[in-house]
């Protein structure tokens, strides 16, 4: 695969994953009645910390860094800027939404050991370990002015 065509496969998936972050995340926002709540009764693994999450004066912050990380994560992958923070927080985000539909080696109904929190999570792997923002993005125009 020649660099040109590299650079529109990652570009793509950036900005396809952005989306995926993006609308997950202020479809939240903008909905009053959302909360993490009915996601976090049911963990199957470490139930007690899921639980902790519940408390009245948690619950509130939990579905505010929910809602608002998700679209952060979304807008930053969309536009290309500050790719490889917003993968990293994307990966842990991921992790924490897996682990409480664990039912090893069930995944929710439909998974065995994989679902799509996993592939989220190595899709933001990988734009982690390519920098997708220097490929179309704002942090190549970011760090080319921090260098002159």
């Amino acid at each position: 695969m020649n660099t040109k065509t590299f650079s529109k496969v990652i570009t793509l998936l950036r900005v396809v994953i952005g989306w995926v972050f993006f609308y997950g995340g202020i479809t939240k926002v903008l909905n009053p009645e959302w909360s993490a709540a009915f996601y976090l009764q049911g963990a199957k693994t470490f139930p007690s910390f899921y639980n902790a999450l519940l408390q009245p004066d948690i619950l509130p912050i939990i579905n505010l860094l929910n809602a608002w990380g998700l679209t952060l994560i979304g807008i930053s992958l969309i536009i290309g800027l500050w790719v490889r923070y917003s993968s990293l927080a994307g990966i842990a985000m991921m992790i924490l939404y897996y682990l409480p539909i664990l039912d090893f080696p069930k995944v929710g109904e439909h998974s065995f050991l994989i679902d799509e929190h996993i592939v989220y999570a190595v899709v933001l792997v990988l734009l982690y370990v390519v920098a997708a923002g220097m490929y179309n993005g704002l942090d190549a125009k970011r760090l080319s002015r921090a260098t002159k």
